[in-house]
């Protein structure tokens, strides 16, 4: 009798999610500068370079929930340590002082990728 395949765990959902992240981010011509940078305060999932913009995104690949719920998840307190993040990583990364910060969110489903720009302020 043929076995079940076993459900994706979270973080291997979460790992494939973001790499199609990447993926769709790289096709619209940003660079890559990170990927999961983490702080004491949180973390970001990626940090690109789009032109002069360093953008901060956070991913978020659902498979049971709706868009609407997805953009839900994304709360001020979740905003809040994406700021603190992208702050350090500003603070250590000189290189990219002056240029325009954006803070972008990016969720997919199993076919689709909603990329909302300027998702949230400062």
């Amino acid at each position: 009798m043929p076995r079940k395949a076993a459900p994706q765990n979270h973080p291997a959902r979460g790992r494939e999610g973001e790499a199609r992240a990447e993926r769709f981010l790289r096709e619209k011509g940003l660079r890559i500068l990170a990927k999961n940078f983490r702080t004491r305060t949180g973390e970001v999932d990626l940090i690109a370079l789009d032109g002069e913009t360093v953008v901060f995104a956070e991913v978020k690949a659902w498979s049971a929930l709706g868009f609407a719920d997805l953009e839900q998840s994304i709360n001020r307190k979740k905003q809040t340590r994406i700021i603190e993040t992208a702050k350090y990583f500003l603070s250590s990364h000189r290189e990219y002082n002056g240029m325009d910060v954006r803070f972008d969110v990016l969720f997919l489903d199993v076919l689709d990728i909603k990329h909302i720009e300027s998702a949230f302020l400062e």
